[in-house]
């Protein structure tokens, strides 16, 4: 399992790069969504790659897949979603910051698993 933390100008972008990660990286997202203090997420953000951010966060949200940080890591390379996605795995000390953050953080209105409704029409 690994957390993502991704932040975006609108919530149509947000919601774009969720069906990205999934549909061309390939990584099945566990659960939904969840929103994060925008500060919250800049902060995260500088720390684990240890520098300032050019641009502040409009919404922010963390997930979790199923693959492992690595697995993750080459998957999201190949693909260039509409956010800025920065993978945190538990080699970082902000991941236990940011996994219980998510436990208490709002689920994000609008998403859908693609993957779910696959077949049905």
């Amino acid at each position: 399992m690994s957390l993502i933390l991704l932040r975006a100008d609108s919530q149509a972008k947000l919601l774009n790069s969720l069906a990205d990660i999934e549909r061309h990286a390939g990584l099945k997202i566990n659960g939904k969504p969840r929103l994060i203090e925008n500060e919250f997420a800049d902060n995260l953000a500088e720390s684990i790659l240890k520098k300032k951010l050019r641009k502040k966060a409009v919404i922010s949200a963390v997930i979790t897949v199923q693959e492992n940080a690595t697995k993750s890591i080459m998957q999201a390379k190949k693909i260039h979603p509409p956010a800025h996605v920065i993978i945190v795995s538990d080699e970082y000390p902000e991941f236990k910051t940011l996994k219980a953050e998510f436990s208490l953080a709002p689920v994000l209105k609008g998403y859908y698993s693609h993957k779910l409704n696959k077949g049905k029409k």
